[in-house]
């Protein structure tokens, strides 16, 4: 907050020497920005005295730290220093996995960021797991069960050290961290069954928490994950948590060196849940013949200003404006023209909320080859 009292020192060594109705004028000008400053504040983060703003919860998801060969998946630990003081410098809370769903039921007015690490590999051990373990900060590990003890990735007894700590959650990642989502369900189930065999031996139990390899799945990659017993599976696609969202659909914000500059870091640690009842079609593996697909989005009714929404899309594998209308005040309706080309569709909506703050949604589609 800006002091009045230190606000004035620039008129101070004159105030003799100017008319008074100059200095007037002046204080006037300088009562009117803090009024304004301090307004726009309290407005941005009202929910820290009231239920203003439900924040719900951050997911941010790493992988390799200091390994600048890969820069699609690294993160430099210079920045990687940084991204931790922002959300040091903003008063953001980061939760323990064990206090996952008490976290989106209790204390919404809070802002609460997860910390999430896929794959196991060395350079995570290395580099970022040590300024964790001194700031205490909690996380999920990710680790698929074929690539521990292998070149470069993180083995049994480094996993073991880190289980071992009251602060740390080891995740199932798979065994094999292939395209499962295009394999036959005996195929993934059997991936699966040797992950959990393996984490029971190694660790004595196996978790709750399970990330898609890729952050792809489908209606029946799904099923096999909650009828193992998994109560949470995350993807890759970008959003906040809260109670609307699919357990078995969890997003969280990939950050590496592309979309991890401490610019966009810090705007993304803004950004609000979009909360949604349904999203059209269920089945986010499309085959070619369901390419592109009919999307709909079912809002709940009480959501301000949804009509100011504006969505984007990777259709035609070009970044886009998406075409956008409302069959009525809360669904939305969103005309992708041309088929997704690649592995991947990707959808992004976004609404300015009256805290000031972003709401936001990621949708991805996999693309199968037939």
């Amino acid at each position: 907050m800006l002091d009045i009292k230190n606000s004035l020192f620039i008129l101070k060594p004159n105030l003799s020497s100017l008319p008074m109705q100059f200095i007037i004028k002046k204080l006037f000008i300088i009562l009117i920005f803090i009024i304004t400053f301090e307004s726009s504040q309290s407005k941005l983060f009202a929910s820290k005295n009231n239920d203003f703003v439900d924040f719900g919860l951050i997911s941010i998801m790493y992988h390799r730290f200091n390994e600048n060969k890969y820069p699609s998946t690294n993160i430099q630990m210079d920045i990687f220093k940084k991204q931790l003081e922002v959300i040091e410098n903003e008063g953001i809370k980061f939760i323990h996995p064990k206090d996952f769903e008490q976290s989106l039921a209790q204390n919404k007015n809070e802002r609460k960021v997860l910390f999430t690490v896929d794959d196991g590999l060395l350079s995570f051990y290395e580099n970022a797991w040590p300024i964790l373990k001194k700031k205490e900060i909690p996380f999920i590990l990710f680790v698929n069960t074929r690539e521990v003890g292998s070149f470069n990735y993180m083995n049994w007894e480094q996993i073991t050290e880190l289980y071992k700590s009251d602060n740390v959650e080891i995740g199932n990642h798979s065994h094999s961290h292939e395209y499962l989502v295009e394999e036959s369900p005996k195929n993934i189930k059997a991936d699966i069954i040797k992950s959990i065999d393996i984490f029971k031996d190694k660790l004595g139990e196996n978790s709750d928490f399970f990330s898609y390899p890729f952050g792809e799945y489908s209606l029946e990659f799904k099923k096999i994950i909650k009828d193992f017993g998994f109560k949470y599976a995350f993807g890759q696609h970008s959003g906040v948590i809260d109670e609307t969202k699919d357990f078995y659909e969890l997003p969280r914000y990939p950050i590496n060196e592309k979309y991890g500059e401490i610019k966009r870091f810090s705007s993304l640690t803004k950004t609000l849940p979009f909360k949604y009842k349904k999203i059209y079609p269920d089945e986010k593996y499309l085959s070619q013949n369901k390419n592109p697909p009919n999307v709909k989005i079912q809002f709940y009714e009480n959501i301000e200003n949804l009509k100011s929404v504006g969505c984007y899309s990777n259709e035609g594998n070009n970044w886009r404006k998406s075409d956008i209308k409302f069959e009525n005040s809360n669904t939305l309706l969103i005309n992708i023209s041309e088929k997704f080309v690649g592995e991947r569709g990707r959808i992004n909506c976004s609404l300015r909320d009256p805290s000031g703050l972003w709401r936001w949604l990621g949708i991805q589609f996999v693309i199968g080859e037939n």
